[in-house]
């Protein structure tokens, strides 16, 4: 084993000072560690219980005469024993088996204690014939089930099995040789599944033995054996077996590997994964070496020289070496920092590197290792071999330390490397990324771009960031590598920017805005719209139709889902027209051609009427045989080519635009309308921003603003259609305004020119519907100095004629009511005081002759006071008349309380006056009292 390197991984602990307590006196005999305590077994019968200072904690007679073997159990605080328990009169064996409880003390009457002996068990029966015990062995199964093993030099194996407290237990025997050819020197055992084995070593001969098997079945493994305290067990249950030319690994099946330590094994044992070994010198018995062995690194953890050793055990995370002068050797590993620093020392990286991974050191500290490591083969200038350690640090070293080595040395087919495994566990930032397209492209290497960007699997995510791949690729002139990944990745918008900014491939990227769903194909439009209708406007147009409109979700195979897609609203596009709204108006018409029940009916209405009535509006003809022609720019530049066709073709254009303008006012509200489908304010103001005439006047007419309308031929002096427009909205009948005629009157007479013509025409309208007073004309018209009298002469005669008759009329009203007036009162004054005869021979209800009783009333009727009935107060000829007169009374008061209806009467007549009067004639306004608080 001169290959394998020795180090110091180990060390002393107790600085040589540690030592079996003094008051254990007898000659040990056994021990057995567990639950952190050493348990010794002396020959005078005594058992002691050392703690990790070791003191005595506690002692107690377990045998009267020696204790041969003990084990201390590992789940329960349970301490099992053999020994010589030698009785003078008893004929049966002396060896017997005892089980102890630590956790139970019993009290003996003394100040000392002894632990509860929950059993004794006498090993030899007739049955079980007496031996030498060699090997003893305790498994717990499932406490409380224990299995022991007790290995004789006979070359037998009792076994006892069960529950030694209750001595529900079970005794069988195991024959390993046949003819007593040695002893017992070793047992173990393992558990395979649910069998139960147990290895059976002998000094010719290693056996095993499957207890689950009734009976137990023999099978050997080996035709070699050792001796005792050279067998042990790994921590994988392989029976470990030292000679002195070697050390061999026992499974199941046979011998396994075979390690070539030389030197004979006197202790064998296993310690977190090292293999112990203490190894005698052939020319002194009192020296010992005592050898760490570490199997998986191929390497001696220690080596130091010992006394002559009695026992050895592994206990408090210690290897503990019981000597022959009752010395202990308290063996501990070093630190992992200090066995790597040892390591790193002697530049050893790869030695340090098994280690940490063979013990399980976590991920941080393995990555540290291979950082130095990588760090050495950097200053040795061994890049390549330094890059793959580096590789191994992916996840816990800090890249950019990685990276920025590999830029100082100029070292790009490295540094590529390392970048592309960053990305393959998806630990890459956009940085790197960047860095990494920037290695490929300044390397050229389209193979390994490709690569990167093209090869991967359609599942998943990408390993690279997406923006940062395109922005690189885009750099670096890669188009069609920044579109493959734009495209695979669904990034729609960056594929479109490659084709229309970097490229100028309109054609087809308006091909694939129409391959994308509507929702996707409707946010492309809106961040690229702008280039679209720059150099594709026709076909911009025609997607977005298709878009907004159930054509989208038809060729998209929707149809059936129709109802579930929310259409786009064609003013989210209308920002893409900023710079042509010629465009705009034709997407607009043809978008409300086919769509009559928007939702964003009023918005477009209101868009498509700023650009009718818009002045400065540059609109390309659009009346050639294929339609958009080449564009604006061409359609601008055929604009441009004469001033003088250019203005025409503008004042065409505007006078088209406004038609187009006062059709949708007209169209868009209806008389069946009570509301237009545009906003009626931004319909006035464009309309007066822009001076369209015949917007306005529809609008004041459709709004009942009849005097505006009137005021807009006022401003422009055309009489012909203000007297034409009075005569259109002056009917009352058809809800006009007959005051119409007063305000053109005042226009006229206002106005500082001659028109007697106009003022004539007015006039007999005037006249006509008894508009205004003659005086009122009169001052009126005396304004304009340009008119005279001959205008207003027959006016004011045929006026001063009807005057006239009207004064004759009410003079003789006046002179009848006087008359009757007269008569009324001497009536009255003949019933105060004349009397009244009354002739009557009949009664007026019955015709008959009138005879008493009679009832005579002042209206000179007469009746039998049985014609009468109750009703004695009152005629019945006259009762009638007399209460409609009360009746007509009793309403004129209330109306009088009405101020409602008085006001209607009184706005609804052409003759305020006369209304008035007439309340004053009735008597109803003098006469009635007006509550307080109330307003008429």
């Amino acid at each position: 084993m001169y290959q394998w390197r020795k180090f110091e991984f180990f060390e002393e602990k107790s600085g040589g000072k540690a030592a079996i307590p003094a008051e254990i006196t007898g000659r040990i005999q056994c021990c057995s560690s567990g639950r952190g305590k050493i348990a010794i077994g002396c020959d005078d019968g005594t058992v002691g219980l050392i703690d990790r200072s070791f003191k005595l904690s506690s002692a107690f007679q377990a045998h009267s005469s020696a204790v041969l073997f003990l084990q201390q159990l590992k789940q329960k605080n349970i301490l099992v024993t053999v020994g010589d328990d030698k009785q003078p009169s008893s004929q049966q064996s002396s060896i017997c088996l005892k089980v102890f409880d630590l956790d139970k003390v019993q009290e003996e009457g003394s100040s000392s204690s002894t632990p509860f002996c929950v059993q004794i068990l006498r090993i030899f029966t007739s049955q079980f014939p007496e031996a030498k015990i060699t090997s003893f062995l305790v498994l717990e199964e499932a406490p409380p089930i224990i299995q022991i093993a007790i290995g004789l030099d006979s070359g037998s194996v009792y076994c006892i099995k069960g529950d030694i407290a209750r001595e529900r237990i079970t005794r069988f025997k195991l024959q390993v040789e046949a003819d007593n050819a040695g002893p017992v020197t070793g047992l173990a055992f393992k558990a395979e599944g649910r069998s139960l084995l147990l290895f059976v070593v002998t000094p010719t001969s290693v056996n095993l033995f499957n207890l689950s098997d009734q009976p137990p079945r023999r099978q050997i493994l080996d035709q070699i054996g050792s001796e005792a305290n050279a067998v042990a067990m790994s921590d994988r249950q392989d029976l470990i077996l030292g000679r002195p030319e070697a050390v061999y690994f026992y499974e199941t099946d046979g011998r396994g590997p075979c390690w070539a330590f030389d030197g004979e094994k006197r202790f064998l044992g296993w310690f977190r994964g090292y293999l112990l070994s203490v190894i005698g010198d052939q020319r002194n018995s009192s020296k010992n070496t005592l050898n760490i062995y570490d199997l998986k690194n191929r390497l001696i953890a220690n080596s130091m020289a010992v006394g002559e050793v009695s026992y050895m055990l592994c206990e408090w995370g210690y290897i503990l070496l019981i000597m022959t002068d009752k010395k202990v050797l308290c063996i501990g590993e070093k630190d992992m920092e200090s066995k790597l620093d040892m390591l790193f020392k002697k530049n050893l990286y790869t030695v340090a590197i098994n280690l940490v991974q063979s013990q399980q050191a976590d991920a941080a500290a393995t990555a540290e290792v291979l950082r130095k490591y990588g760090d050495h083969l950097y200053i040795k200038q061994e890049y390549d071999e330094a890059m793959s350690q580096y590789i191994h640090t992916i996840g816990h070293l800090e890249p950019s330390y990685v990276i920025q080595k590999f830029l100082d040395a100029q070292r790009i087919y490295n540094l590529t490397n390392y970048l592309e495994k960053l990305h393959d566990q998806g630990l890459a930032s956009k940085d790197h990324t960047t860095l990494l397209l920037n290695c490929y492209t300044k390397l050229k290497d389209v193979d390994k771009l490709n690569q990167f960007i093209k090869d991967e699997d359609g599942a998943g995510e990408h390993k690279f960031d997406v923006e940062t791949a395109i922005r690189v690729c885009r750099a670096a002139g890669y188009h069609e590598h920044a579109m493959f990944v734009a495209k695979k990745s669904g990034r729609h918008e960056l594929y479109l920017k490659i084709l229309l900014e970097d490229l100028g491939r309109y054609d087809e990227a308006l091909q694939y805005i129409s391959s994308l769903e509507p929702n996707q194909a409707g946010m492309t439009v809106k961040e690229y719209g702008k280039i679209l209708v720059e150099h594709r406007a026709a076909q911009t147009v025609d997607i977005l139709l298709k878009l907004c409109t159930r054509d989208a979700v038809l060729n998209n195979g929707d149809a059936n889902d129709e109802s579930i897609i929310i259409l786009p609203s064609p003013m989210d596009f209308v920002k893409i027209f900023v710079h042509y709204p010629q465009y705009l108006m034709e997407f607009l018409e043809k978008y409300t051609g086919k769509v009559k029940d928007s939702p964003a009916q009023e918005e477009i209405h209101n868009t498509l009427l700023e650009l009718y009535f818009s002045n400065d509006f540059s609109f390309p003809s659009m009346s050639q045989e294929n339609g958009f022609s080449n564009g604006y720019k061409d359609s601008v530049s055929k604009e441009n080519s004469t001033s003088e066709s250019n203005g025409m073709k503008k004042d065409l254009n505007r006078i088209e635009r406004q038609g187009k303008g006062l059709n949708l006012l007209k169209s868009a509200w209806t008389t069946a309308m009570e509301h237009p489908m545009y906003d009626v304010d931004l319909a006035l103001i464009l309309c007066e921003m822009n001076g369209f005439k015949d917007g306005l006047l529809f609008l004041y007419e459709k709004m009942k603003l009849y005097k505006e309308v009137i005021s807009c031929y006022m401003q422009t002096h055309d009489h012909g259609g203000l007297i034409a427009c009075c005569k259109k909205l002056s009917d009352s009948s058809q809800g006009g305004d007959p005051s119409l005629w007063a305000d053109l009157l005042k226009y006229f007479g206002e106005l500082g020119e001659d028109c007697s013509k106009e003022v004539k025409e007015v006039l007999t309208y005037v006249e006509k519907d008894d508009i205004l007073p003659p005086i009122v004309v009169l001052q009126t018209l005396s304004k304009n100095p340009c008119l005279t009298l001959s205008v207003v002469k027959d006016y004011i005669a045929r006026k001063l004629e009807q005057e006239s008759k009207l004064i004759e009329e009410d003079r003789s009203a006046i002179d009848k009511y006087k008359e009757e007036t007269d008569l009324m009162r001497r009536e009255i004054d003949d019933l105060k005081t004349s009397a009244k005869i009354f002739q009557l021979s009949k009664c007026t209800a019955c015709t008959f002759t009138l005879d008493l009783p009679a009832v005579h009333f002042m209206c000179m009727h007469s009746f039998h006071l049985h014609c009468l009935g109750d009703n004695e107060k009152e005629c019945p000829e006259c009762a009638p008349e007399y209460r409609a007169i009360l009746e007509a009374k009793q309403k004129l008061e209330q109306n009088a309380r009405d101020h409602d209806l008085f006001y209607r009467q009184l706005k609804g007549s052409k003759d305020g006056f006369s209304v008035i009067a007439e309340y004053f004639s009735k008597g109803i306004v003098s006469k009635t009292a007006v509550p307080p608080g109330d307003n008429i």
